[in-house]
């Protein structure tokens, strides 16, 4: 016997949560833990843009060969100008390696490995809170994470200046690891004002910024959540993004991703591809045909790409509304709190206010399930629930 000293896992905390719902028997139960689009009857949609992708793709036939380690030339080609516009003189002078991953988590992880084989010296910063998975895959990679000042949980807001103050402290060559947009799990996002007084401090410190765009098109719109890649790229920095399409597409299973890195010039962006498909060699060796397919189709089709936006847009559309309707709800249920980051916090997720022991009294007597540190997807609320979740928080919080 090899493995009786292995550790038992004790499971993903976000994922561990979401069978436990399942396996609760109570009606009325309400899931707003997991990072997935709901759509207003409580289903996980089937895009007709995707149907529509897959349809073609379908009559198209052909065989099913490997990808290239890198991946679709098409998906990465339409990635690209989806990150940039088209015509961006980043792109013109070649200065982009971009790969197509197993989902932005994919693209996550085979960065930094890739800055742990490369930047050794190089510890990377995430904000305070980041996404959980953020901090496991980086140090699984062999890399030291440290934080840096993000959320204000005073006012729902951002600690803007103290987040400048330590960027503006770190050692030369950190890696910063940014949400573009929609950030998980706080909601609060950097203002374009914001992003344009981070630019020189990432420029003086010689700082390597590491954006993850994992939600575009759920905080303004597509062109808008691009803004902080188009104005970094603009400034001539290096950086590394990694995007998904599981939410904007609704491709969750597919896998979805790409990791771009933004380099000095084309000859260094040569030698970053070379290194990131000898990372993916050794790992899980290419990509997935049909993931490209979905995706290089929607972003090029003249009747899909329209299709596809308005479908977006309709997804924030809805989560916005349920910010607004639960906004109404608690106010008039607990006066005199004000629950205005509700409506200032954007995409999917909201930092609620709730400790852990609120949490768990929403989930034990009211049957809503929020992640423990009281982060809330809000795609999971409806006109069916969201009353009954606004009188549930409402009274965990008298």
């Amino acid at each position: 016997m090899f493995f009786q000293h292995l550790e038992p896992y004790a499971g993903d905390p976000i994922l561990s949560l979401n069978e436990a719902y399942q396996a609760d028997p109570r009606p009325g139960k309400i899931n707003l833990s997991i990072g997935i689009y709901f759509d207003e009857q409580g289903r996980i949609p089937n895009l007709p843009s995707v149907q529509a992708a897959e349809a073609k793709m379908l009559a198209a036939g052909g065989p099913k060969p490997y990808l290239p380690i890198e991946g679709s030339a098409a998906m990465r080609a339409a990635v690209q100008t989806l990150l940039l516009g088209a015509d961006h003189p980043a792109l013109a002078a070649g200065r982009v390696a971009t790969l197509q991953t197993v989902g932005s988590s994919g693209g996550l992880r085979v960065g930094a490995d890739f800055l742990r084989r490369w930047l050794p010296g190089s510890g990377i910063w995430i904000s305070d809170p980041s996404w959980d998975n953020h901090r496991a895959m980086f140090e699984g990679a062999g890399l030291t994470v440290n934080s840096y000042p993000y959320y204000d949980a005073a006012t729902g807001g951002l600690r803007f200046e103290a987040m400048c103050q330590t960027l503006a402290g770190l050692p030369k060559r950190s890696v910063v690891l940014m949400h573009v947009c929609c950030h998980n799990p706080t909601g609060v996002d950097l203002s374009p004002a914001q992003w344009q007084q981070l630019v020189p401090i990432l420029r003086d410190r010689e700082l390597l910024p590491y954006l993850d765009l994992a939600y575009q098109g759920y905080g303004d719109g597509i062109e808008e959540d691009a803004y902080a890649v188009r104005l970094l790229a603009q400034a001539g920095l290096s950086m590394f993004v990694a995007n998904s399409f599981s939410k904007s597409m609704s491709v969750y299973g597919e896998r979805a991703g790409a990791l771009s890195v933004f380099c000095a010039d084309a000859d260094e962006a040569q030698l970053v591809l070379g290194q990131l498909k000898a990372t993916v060699r050794r790992n899980y060796s290419s990509p997935a045909i049909h993931a490209a397919g979905i995706v290089s189709r929607i972003l090029v089709d003249p009747e899909l790409r329209p299709m596809w936006e308005a479908e977006v847009n309709g997804m924030r559309a809805r989560i916005q509304a349920m910010r607004r309707r639960l906004h109404a709800v608690l106010s008039a249920r607990v006066p005199g709190r004000n629950f205005d980051y509700f409506l200032t916090q954007r995409g999917m997720f909201s930092y609620t206010g709730l400790n852990p022991d609120q949490v768990a009294r929403l989930r034990d007597e009211f049957a809503v399930y929020l992640v423990r540190s009281g982060r809330m997807c809000v795609a999971g609320l409806n006109e069916g629930n969201v009353v009954q979740t606004a009188e549930a928080m409402a009274a965990v919080l008298a």
